[in-house]
C-alpha cells in the first residue's frame, strides 16, 4: 500500500538535502513537501504567531515508474509552521500523512543540538499529531555534501522503521557521519550526548563604529568517554546514530524525589 509522505526541513526549499531525501521517499509513496522558503536553522519548535504565512504551490510531479508522486509547497515560516500547515492540508483533504521526514540536515543534530533544532523540531510536532517522525541530520555544513553514506543505508533505516515505527509520542533523531558510504561502520541506537557551547559570540565592530557579536562558538563535551552517546558514535567511531526521544520531557524520577522532600 502506498504511504502517504509529508517531508519538510529548516535548511529551507532549496537545499541539497532536501532534495535527497525526495527522491529516496519517493520509493515508498508519495510525497507532499512544505518546506521552508528561507533557511531556519535552530529555530527549534518556534511559530509564526504575529505575522501572515503565505503557501506557495511550486510544482507536483506524477507518479510512474515504481516511485511516488510529490507534490511541493514552500512556506515563509519556520519547520514546525511546515508541520503544522502540512497537517492541516491532508486533513482538509480527509486524510493525514502515514509519516513525516524532516531533513535531510546540512549539520549534526547530535546532543545539545538536539534542543536547538528546527529539523528536530519538525518531527516534535508531527509526533504531537500522533504521526510518526523522524528526522534525519548529516554531520556537515557543506552545501554539496557526500551523501553516499545516507543513499546505502537510507533502506536499513527505513524498512525497520516502517515495520517497527516508534510509540506514539516518540520521535527519532539520525545523524548520518561525514564520510563516504564504505568508511561507515554501521549503525547503531544511541542516547542523547551531553554538551554546551563555550566562547560563543565573536566581538566585531561594524562600519558606524558599533559593537556587534556573532554566534559561532566551541562545542564543549561533557559525555567524553562515554561511547554510547550520538556525539561520540558519530565523531569518534563513524557511526550513524538513532536517539529515540520523547515529546513529553518530565523526569518521573525527580517528580517522585521532589514531592517527597518539599512535602507540600
Amino acid at each position: 500500500m502506498t504511504k502517504e509522505i509529508l517531508i519538510t526541513n529548516d535548511d529551507s526549499i532549496s537545499a541539497e538535502g532536501i532534495k535527497v531525501l525526495v527522491k529516496l521517499m519517493r520509493r515508498y509513496g508519495d510525497v507532499t513537501v512544505i518546506s521552508p522558503r528561507n533557511p531556519q536553522s535552530a529555530k527549534g519548535t518556534s511559530l509564526t504567531m504575529e505575522t501572515p504565512l503565505h503557501l506557495t504551490h511550486l510544482q507536483d510531479l506524477p507518479s510512474g515508474e515504481g516511485l511516488g508522486s510529490v507534490r511541493v509547497f514552500t512556506l515563509d515560516g519556520t519547520p514546525t509552521d511546515c508541520t503544522k500547515m502540512g497537517m492541516n492540508l491532508f486533513i482538509d483533504e480527509g486524510r493525514m500523512p502515514d509519516f513525516l521526514a524532516s531533513g535531510i540536515n546540512h549539520g549534526s543534530n547530535a546532543s545539545a543540538a538536539v534542543l536547538y533544532s528546527g529539523t528536530v523540531g519538525a518531527a516534535i510536532e508531527a509526533a504531537i499529531y500522533g504521526i510518526p517522525s523522524i528526522a534525519f541530520s548529516i554531520a556537515t555544513h557543506d552545501a554539496n555534501p557526500d551523501f553516499s553514506i545516507v543513499e546505502d543505508n537510507f533502506d536499513a533505516i527505513m524498512e525497520r522503521f516502517l515495520k517497527f515505527p516508534p510509540r506514539k509520542n516518540t520521535y527519532l533523531n539520525v545523524n548520518f557521519p561525514d564520510r563516504p558510504a564504505e568508511e561507515c561502520r554501521g549503525i547503531r541506537f544511541a542516547t542523547q550526548g551531553r554538551g554546551r557551547w563555550i566562547k560563543e559570540f565573536a566581538k566585531e565592530t561594524n562600519p558606524r563604529g558599533a559593537e556587534v557579536y556573532w554566534m559561532v562558538g566551541e562545542f564543549l563535551n561533557l559525555a567524553d568517554g562515554d561511547d554510547c552517546t550520538d556525539d561520540h558514535l558519530l565523531n569518534n567511531d563513524g557511526i550513524i546514530s538513532i536517539v529515540p526521544h520523547h515529546i513529553d520531557t518530565t523526569d518521573y524520577a525527580e517528580y517522585e524525589r521532589l514531592a517527597r522532600l518539599w512535602d507540600l
